[in-house]
């Protein structure tokens, strides 16, 4: 059965669903980190407009605010009152060949790398967040809401994930969650995502982010690394309940 789940995984990573929306938000807000960190080296410039970004990108004025909510809360960006838009600390680069090795992976073997690489970030950030890496976090704790849309779920959860990533400071775990929060971007990985969010797996996920958030501020890393497993654990075995019944139904 195990071998099944990860074949399922494999043709399902590989499907292309034209059906299904593209993700704006997801997309402009990686195409924004990278313009931020190719003008961070001018941080009084401000961005163009949300009229310009919005037509350079190809997306929807509501994707790109979304995308730009985020990168507020982050801290990279912010904005001055009939001014424009500013860059924040500069963002980092995503790692190069994520393209190749999205094609040659699926859900599965990510759920497992995810498992290996986010525990530990978990517990380095306890050791190493700033005061404001952890104010940060609990912002981007407190700004998820259990009412809000698929969209706007996968950029808060996306950004959390991210900053305590960053907050490890460890530069090749950071390249490393990088690529992996790269391929989870996919269309059909979202798919699965949203069919495994139920209204009982979403609190639970919402309040494992309050709970990590609270044991990296009390810089307690056990803790952290824990609720971070239990956390990749509680998605991965979503992701297995919903591949084993698609795969008994087929029988």
């Amino acid at each position: 059965m195990s071998e099944q789940i990860a074949n399922r995984f494999t043709v399902i990573s590989h499907e292309h669903d034209h059906s299904r929306p593209k993700d704006e938000a997801g997309d402009v807000l990686a195409q924004l980190r990278l313009l931020i960190g190719r003008e961070s080296a001018r941080p009084d410039a401000p961005l163009p407009t949300e009229r310009e970004l919005a037509l350079r990108f190809g997306v929807s004025r509501r994707a790109l605010r979304r995308a730009l909510s985020v990168l507020e809360t982050e801290g990279r960006i912010w904005r001055r009152q009939g001014k424009g838009t500013f860059i924040g600390p500069a963002a980092s680069a995503p790692a190069s060949g994520v393209s190749r090795m999205s094609s040659r992976t699926n859900f599965f073997e990510v759920m497992e790398v995810r498992l290996q690489i986010e525990p530990p970030l978990a517990q380095l950030a306890a050791l190493r967040a700033s005061g404001e890496q952890v104010a940060m976090l609990r912002r981007l704790a407190a700004s998820t809401r259990p009412n809000a849309d698929a969209d706007e779920l996968e950029l808060w959860d996306s950004a959390f994930h991210r900053c305590i990533a960053e907050a490890g400071g460890n530069r090749l775990f950071l390249d490393l969650f990088e690529v992996v929060d790269a391929i989870r971007r996919d269309e059909a990985w979202r798919s699965y995502r949203e069919k495994a969010r139920t209204p009982e797996r979403l609190r639970t996920s919402l309040n494992q982010h309050r709970e990590l958030a609270e044991a990296i501020a009390l810089r307690d890393a056990a803790a952290a690394g824990r609720i971070m497993r239990q956390h990749i654990a509680a998605v991965q075995q979503a992701f297995t309940t919903i591949i084993t019944e698609e795969l008994d139904d087929a029988s």
